[in-house]
């Protein structure tokens, strides 16, 4: 039967019926497409959609709407179900026999309703041991796991039932996930733990739900619950590690509209329960959640125990070794490059930092060829993709993301780990990371802790970019400390120097005004007085003009890299628009309406959150692993609407996208500065537009010129690129890793 119902923003439609078979499911979140014998006259529906743990016989009710399959025909849309349970024996007989219950068939279905009748599922639920005893052929084994399969059953329609004004089908299969048939017990008592403990719910929706179930402003949980929040948010908005008191209890005060005095009382709660920690520093209190303390605790004694233990060498053999390296790869090392060496060869931690063109790649190629002539194994690394991409191109030598050297894995009941860690040590002896600016504390506290103690740990990276998206300042609370061998290069090598893009890069960086005036170089400027007119200019020359001039670059050859998200050159404006006249709506590509987005096949597009349990495969090597990261950068090849799915390829890996993880994507023709970190591209264009002034920051400008490998066009005003590079203001962030590691912790 179907008819109209009206849902909470929009109308939907109502269908009853039972399943008649299942097409297709995915265990990890429900997604289900299923035939379905309505209730109005038996006729066969598809449904599609998330609804968990049904099977053949089940009744359902449906709420939805009616869509049009290109390929499959008409389909029902579930936007929430419920499970009708049967009330006569006849529709308890099918049920039973459609085998939903573990352990129990046709045969001793039919026995089972012969006994009991109408009882029948207040047995099965509640006495076991009387079907055991009463129900030839069922042993107390088998009738106490099919009492369990039917209590779960019972869990998840309660849950849906309950949940589902709240939370999506799929964030309620998550949670269900996490606390079995207790979710809305504990829901009840305490919906603030969904935020703490099920991913993907944050506290802004666990609060919705609190209020709707009369939790008032100053419950303690509610107040708790908001401190973390404050914390988590910050750490993953603005990059701390850590907040003073006041400013927590402040912050969190007129979050939830509660007094600082009960702000206050709840961080003291949450320290003497150990959820948070605190550092006296300055004559106040750093206030740290847990996890993020001991993280920062570890980064500072792992550095400082392997710097100590590596194996000395004789200055005299440095000295040979870099004097024969010289003369096998024909190449004068410059002073500070000579010194770099002599420190990564003599400590256990060395950090080596410059701008493009310094010679930093010479530096690493120098010591992976002594390493190895050494008898020493050597690992690269770098936090993403791109940039371990561009380390094996520039050595001749594997180079690996981070997370692929720590082999990373996921597991759906335990989520995800590192393979390699404090009980499973990385053989090399030596390893070196580039990018290191991009490092948050997070992934610096994993690789750190599967580095064996012994090894050395070369860390590379330019100080003077943007920090991490995620919490920490790693690599400069590094520097700051003072207690490791530091090496920065500053001379800009001859081939550099011609350069217009390394050169402005550096004047910008110096606080000077980049060359805008030489024509037939790498670095243009293209002034326009407005926004608006910035915008199509950045259009035209993404989707005419460059093409036509670097044939063999192509369109996605080409990035624009923004200061801001908003405005009319902002991210979200220009992906519109370069969509439209990049990629735009034709017969022979599928698209999706996501929100306010349309994803189409041949989209660029980006992942915005670490996803560590996705899968992927490479069909290079037929090898799979899981994860996608904030950040990757792919395309999309194929959209199916039948199975609400899209094929995804980021560089040599292929994704299936469920549509519901399409929340985490964003069309990537333009992007921020942020996202562009790690990454290098041929041509890169810069909106000098109109922005917050926190965004108008040199190392924001710099950070986006030296993402280009061929050419740099600025389009926009000289005002604003001044204004930028006199804006040395760089963003604080709270951390406490330079002072764990001047005071040796």
């Amino acid at each position: 039967m179907s008819e109209e119902y009206e849902g909470n923003e929009t109308k939907l439609e109502k269908l009853e019926g039972s399943v008649e078979r299942i097409i297709y499911t995915n265990e990890e979140n429900g997604y289900t497409i299923c035939d379905m014998a309505s209730s109005d006259g038996g006729n066969i529906v598809t449904a599609v959609g998330i609804m968990p743990m049904i099977g053949a016989g089940d009744s359902l009710c449906l709420y939805g709407t009616w869509v049009h399959n290109p390929k499959y025909g008409r389909q029902f849309s579930v936007t929430q179900y419920e499970r009708v349970m049967p009330a006569d024996t006849a529709s308890m007989l099918r049920y039973l026999a459609s085998r939903a219950i573990k352990g129990i068939g046709p045969k001793i279905a039919q026995r089972i309703i012969d006994e009991f009748g109408e009882d029948s599922f207040d047995v099965i639920e509640n006495h076991p041991e009387w079907l055991a005893s009463s129900i030839k052929g069922l042993s107390l084994k088998t009738a106490l796991a099919a009492s369990e399969s039917f209590k779960e059953q019972s869990g998840i329609r309660s849950a849906m039932m309950f949940f589902r004004d709240y939370f999506g089908a799929a964030t309620t299969v998550k949670i269900y996930k996490q606390f079995g048939s207790a979710s809305v017990d504990i829901a009840k008592k305490n919906p603030y733990r969904l935020c703490n403990e099920v991913d993907g719910i944050g506290f802004e929706r666990a609060d919705h739900m609190a209020r709707e179930l009369g939790f008032d402003n100053f419950h303690t949980e509610r107040v708790m619950s908001g401190v973390r929040y404050v914390l988590t948010s910050n750490a993953m908005q603005n990059g701390h590690v850590c907040l003073p008191r006041e400013k927590l209890k402040q912050t969190a005060a007129m979050l939830l509209s509660v007094g600082e005095d009960d702000a206050d009382e709840a961080i003291s709660n949450l320290l003497r329960m150990g959820a948070l920690k605190y550092v006296m520093r300055d004559e106040r209190q750093m206030i740290y959640d847990r996890d993020a303390y001991d993280a920062e605790k570890y980064i500072a004694k792992k550095l400082f125990k392997l710097d100590s233990m590596c194996a000395s060498i004789d200055l005299r053999d440095i000295d040979s070794f870099i004097d024969r390296e010289e003369l096998k790869s024909n190449v004068s090392y410059a002073t500070l490059q000579r010194s770099a060496i002599s420190d990564a060869l003599r400590y256990g931690v060395m950090i080596l930092t410059g701008g493009p063109g310094t010679g930093k790649t010479t530096v690493v190629k120098a010591l992976i060829n002594i390493f190895e002539s050494m008898g020493y194994d050597v690992a690269l690394a770098a936090p993403t993709g791109r940039a371990a991409k561009r380390m094996s191109e520039a050595t001749s030598r594997e180079a690996k993301t981070i997370h692929r050297l720590l082999e990373y894995s996921f597991d759906s009941a335990e989520g995800y780990s590192f393979g390699r860690n404090e009980t499973n040590l990385l053989d090399e002896q030596v390893i070196i990371v580039d990018e290191a600016s991009m490092i948050d504390n997070a992934l610096m506290c994993a690789l750190l802790k599967a580095i064996k103690p012994g090894a050395r740990f070369i860390i590379i990276g330019d100080s003077d970019q943007l920090p991490s998206v995620g919490s920490g300042n790693v690599l400069c609370d590094m520097i700051d400390s003072r207690r490791f061998a530091t090496v920065k290069l500053t001379e800009i090598f001859r081939q550099a120097r011609e350069s217009l893009i390394i050169t402005n890069a550096h004047a910008v960086n110096n606080g000077q005004m980049p060359t805008l005036d030489i024509k037939d170089n790498d670095f243009f400027f293209l002034k326009r007085g407005n926004d608006r007119d910035i915008a199509w200019t950045v259009v035209d020359l993404c989707a005419n003009r460059l093409p036509k001039t670097y044939k063999e670059i192509g369109k996605n050859g080409i990035q624009v890299i923004c200061p801001s998200r908003k405005g009319e050159s902002g991210t979200e404006s220009l992906n519109i628009l370069l969509q439209k006249m990049l990629n735009p709506p034709s017969q022979y590509k599928k698209e999706y309406r996501f929100r306010d987005r349309v994803f189409r096949e041949g989209d660029r597009v980006m992942q915005t959150r670490n996803n560590y349990d996705i899968e992927w495969n490479r069909d290079s090597d037929s090898r799979y692993g899981f994860g996608i990261f904030n950040g990757d950068v792919g395309i999309i090849e194929k959209i199916n609407t039948a199975d609400s799915s899209m094929t995804i390829v980021f560089d040599d890996k292929t994704v299936i996208y469920d549509f519901s993880l399409l929340e985490d994507l964003e069309h990537a023709y333009a992007i921020t500065v942020h996202k562009s970190q790690g990454s290098e591209y041929p041509i890169v264009i810069i909106p000098a537009c109109h922005a917050p002034s926190m965004l108008l920051s040199r190392n924001l400008l710099y950070t986006a010129i030296t993402r280009a490998e061929k050419t740099v066009i600025i389009v926009g005003s000289r005002d604003i690129v001044a204004q930028m590079v006199e804006n040395y203001r760089q963003t604080m962030r709270y951390t406490g890793l330079t002072e764990w590691l001047k005071n040796e912790i």
